[in-house]
């Protein structure tokens, strides 16, 4: 019985030393695997310069190299709170349920204090655990690591739910380890790209800003170069340049730089409760990481969906003549100490255009109240002299007139010259009154319409008026009229994208005639139509018409009608 039981000992051994044998090899082929994939994805992160896009590759290859079901970068900002917050492995679904992304407390905030790798079998069962935000799925066993860039601490990697069930290893945290070391090289390496490219951007704006000012461009021209070189230099979604509206009170958008911004121009930011008016009342530049959660729930920024803020006041503390803002869409990375470095000197540029346009409007005011001098002397010394002496020849002549109706016809002849003589010397007491003061007569406010609409539409729109139209248009049609002149040249400024606008204004025949054209795009079909609808409304309500029409030459013209 020995003899047959003894040859299968050394069998068995041999057996149990090639099944070891075939357990280290593929312990040596997994492990072979492992540091190729980390080779290949040491590779792959550094293989690109913008700086999200690094973030999220970064994000995506740790959850690859651990097998994790999810995965997330948080981007430690000031005060030991996350700035930003990359996930990777939620869907867009999953993602909408999520109330709010985590704000650094709990396992997130530990690690943000103590820069240490941190795995856990159950995330529940460590005393620091917080809990996940409403909305959040499941998850259970973690593995979190510092990426470190020199000696700063730029943020963590997080990873959750290893697939199979089972706990992240010293393997894997060996892996996660050697890949944020990585990161760190490849988030520093988009940083100095990007702030190279920001100073070429910064230099080559300078220059064109500085062109322009010497030039003599006008000032809209100048700040919507401004804006868009600002948007260009730090990737913004959204640049817009507010300045003081006439009641002292309030910030109006005057340029706005965005595929879609043309609706916000005309958009007031009150100075007592806004972002853009503490900035204004300060004097200081100021950045918002997320104005979604701001304490400002009526700002129109929050309500379409933008996030980081920065805001640069336009002058000195002492003198601050506008606000120069902008914003990236909610979920981007906040803008850097850099960025708003970088803006500071280019908005002290856009403060220099505002200066020299001020300095050019006074010079003009002055200009034109000599003018006016000199025209109400003429008027007054040859015009109403010369009035007055055919008036009398007239008043003399009618007494030796015998025929009834020539001396009729002669006497309403003087009526006229004598009003005529009225009309003109109001003209003069217009001319040589303040500039400052509200425009006086029907004529006088759609001359201040139309001037307001030429300085945001870059040019002069034409402006002809006949009849008498302070005389004879009533209140409430010179109150519907001014209204519809009002929201036809807002339609040009706003849709129109015109080189050329016309104005006229006719009182003749018992009714009162507006017509604005303009060469622009035409009229879209799809717009809204709110604005027409009110045109309409209000020349039904006077028993007129009004119609809107493409000229043959293109563009739009507008013709509102309504009896006196």
């Amino acid at each position: 019985m020995e003899s047959e039981h003894r040859p299968l000992m050394p069998h068995m051994r041999l057996d149990e030393l090639l099944a070891e044998l075939q357990v280290r090899l593929n312990a040596v082929l997994s492990t072979r695997d492992r540091v190729h994939a980390l080779l290949e994805a040491v590779v792959s992160v550094g293989s690109d310069l913008d700086l999200e896009t690094v973030l999220r590759r970064i994000v995506a290859t740790a959850t690859t190299l651990v097998d994790a079901s999810y995965g997330a970068l948080g981007v430690v900002g000031e005060g030991h709170t996350l700035l930003q917050f990359i996930p990777v492995g939620l869907s867009e679904e999953e993602i909408a349920r999520i109330e709010h992304w985590p704000h650094g407390l709990g396992l997130l905030g530990l690690l943000i204090k103590d820069a240490q790798p941190l795995r856990l079998s159950r995330i529940a069962d460590h005393p620091e655990s917080y809990g996940f935000p409403p909305g959040h799925p499941p998850m259970g066993t973690f593995l979190g690591v510092p990426v470190r860039v020199r000696d700063e601490v730029f943020g963590n990697l997080y990873l959750t739910e290893k697939r199979g069930g089972g706990d992240f290893d010293e393997e894997d945290e060996a892996v996660v380890i050697a890949l944020a070391t990585a990161a760190g090289v490849a988030v520093e390496n988009a940083r100095l790209y990007a702030e190279s490219r920001r100073r070429e951007t910064w230099l080559q704006a300078s220059s064109e800003v500085t062109t322009s000012l010497l030039s003599g461009a006008d000032p809209r021209e100048v700040l919507t170069v401004v804006a868009a070189r600002a948007r260009q230099m730090c990737e913004a979604d959204l640049v817009l340049v507010l300045l003081l509206d006439a009641s002292k009170q309030a910030l109006v958008v005057e340029v706005a730089e965005d595929d879609g911004a043309l609706d916000l121009l005309g958009t007031v930011f009150d100075i007592s409760d806004t972002l853009a008016g503490e900035v204004f009342t300060r004097g200081e530049p100021l950045s918002e990481p997320d104005m979604q959660s701001a304490s400002y729930p009526s700002s129109p920024l929050r309500q379409q969906g933008y996030g980081p803020v920065l805001m640069i006041p336009l002058g000195a503390p002492s003198a601050v003549r506008g606000v120069l803002l902008l914003a990236k869409q909610s979920g981007r990375q906040p803008f850097s100490g850099a960025d708003q470095q970088a803006l500071q000197a280019f908005a002290d540029q856009a403060a220099i255009a505002l200066e020299l346009a001020e300095a050019r409007r006074d010079a003009e005011r002055l200009s034109l109240l000599e003018e006016r001098d000199r025209i109400a002397k003429d008027l007054h010394d040859v015009v109403i002299q010369r009035l007055f002496a055919s008036a009398m020849t007239l008043m003399s002549t009618v007494r030796l007139v015998e025929h009834p109706e020539a001396a009729r016809r002669l006497q309403h002849t003087i009526d006229e010259l004598d009003e005529t003589i009225r009309q003109v010397r109001s003209s003069i007491f217009a001319l040589q009154g303040p500039l400052d003061e509200p425009a006086q007569g029907v004529r006088g406010q759609i001359v201040e319409l139309v001037e307001g609409a030429g300085s945001h539409l870059g040019f002069a729109p034409g402006l002809r008026m006949e009849g008498q139209i302070d005389t004879l248009v009533p209140p409430p049609v010179a109150e519907n009229l001014l209204a519809v002149l009002r929201e036809a040249l807002s339609n040009v400024v706003r849709h129109s994208h015109a080189r050329r606008a016309e104005v006229f204004v006719e009182v003749a025949g018992g009714q009162v005639t507006l017509v604005v054209t303009d060469d622009g795009v035409g009229v879209s079909q799809a717009g809204r139509r709110s604005g027409l609808r009110n045109i309409e409304d209000r020349a039904t309500r006077l028993g007129g018409t009004a119609v809107l029409e493409a000229p043959e030459g293109g563009g739009t013209r507008l013709r509102w009608r309504v009896p006196l």
